[in-house]
């Protein structure tokens, strides 16, 4: 009896150990399978990695995390395609604000603004020629000073920044446009504006600019358009302020200028208004003059009418 479950001891303890003995080798050769087959991933990256050139910049990070930081094959491919998907964006975003961009890239804004004034032709134009009052009405214009007739210097609070820029006339005629420039460090401008006689006692007000952002706040505001708003906004403080100024000792600037030069001075000018006042009033009193004669031929054609009627009678 003894002897028999010696045997049945035996015999299931050798068992046993086969059976763990197999498990240990079915384990031992999934991991080696398992070795076998990184091993061949990182021969196949190794061997790509020494095919690629310069070029080849994501594949040749790819290899470095890999071989050098221990990371695996699809965790180091990862994150290099984020890495790029980032640094496009990046690109992009600098492309759209200048940074790393071609020369000569950059979006010019074309602005085009009409508003008609209540006022006769001659006093809306001789308002705009006051440069220095339009920091009294406009938002943000801190101050206006004139060199001379052709160039001026502007300071101006946008958000929380301050900004200069110097404007220099190109074109001036009384009662008919002014052609401007201006230069600063966040922008140019090329601009025109122009007045229109609708009635005696109605103008219309033809604003047109040319845009050249520089810089990420003028660049990001022309994206949005912030700077034809800006101008519509002004244009509207200007209506306000013609309407409701007092014109009685209004006296502005009458000279003309071409190509940036000055071809008739303010008293020129003047001069030339005054004359042109005087052929006016000529001319009325001519057309009354003549007005009176067509009456007085009338009258005297009635007359000569009636007499020969009598005569017949």
């Amino acid at each position: 009896m003894a002897k028999t479950e010696e045997k049945t001891t035996q015999a299931g303890t050798s068992g046993m150990d086969q059976l763990k003995e197999q498990l240990s080798a079915f384990a031992s050769a999934q991991g080696q399978r398992l070795v076998d087959k990184a091993g061949d991933k990182i021969s196949d990256l190794a061997q790509g990695l020494g095919d690629v050139g310069d070029g080849n910049s994501t594949l040749l990070n790819v290899g470095k995390r890999v071989l050098g930081d221990g990371e695996s094959p699809v965790k180091a491919f990862l994150g290099e395609k984020a890495g790029d998907v980032k640094d496009k964006v990046t690109d992009t975003v600098k492309g759209a604000f200048g940074g790393g961009g071609k020369a000569g890239s950059v979006k010019v804004t074309n602005i085009v603004e009409v508003i008609d004034i209540g006022k006769p032709l001659r006093t809306v134009y001789d308002r705009w020629t006051q440069l220095e009052e339009f920091s009294s009405f406009t938002k943000g214009v801190q101050s206006v000073s004139q060199a001379d007739e052709i160039e001026s210097d502007w300071k101006a609070k946008i958000a929380f920044s301050n900004r200069s820029w110097k404007a220099s006339v190109q074109e001036q005629v009384a009662d008919e446009r002014i052609v401007w420039n201006s230069e600063g460090g966040k922008g140019t401008t090329r601009g025109r504006v122009s007045f229109h006689e609708l009635t005696p006692d109605l103008t219309r007000v033809v604003v047109v600019v040319e845009y050249y952002p520089s810089g990420f706040f003028e660049k990001t505001g022309n994206i949005w358009r912030a700077q034809g708003r800006r101008l519509r906004l002004d244009l509207k403080h200007f209506l306000r302020y013609v309407t409701l100024s007092d014109d009685e000792d209004l006296e502005g600037w009458r000279g003309e200028i071409r190509d940036g030069e000055v071809v008739r001075s303010h008293e020129e000018g003047l001069e030339d208004d005054e004359e042109q006042g005087d052929d006016e009033q000529d001319a009325e009193l001519e057309d009354g003059d003549e007005d009176e004669d067509d009456a007085d031929s009338e009258d005297e054609e009635e007359e000569d009418e009636e007499d020969e009627e009598d005569e017949r009678r």
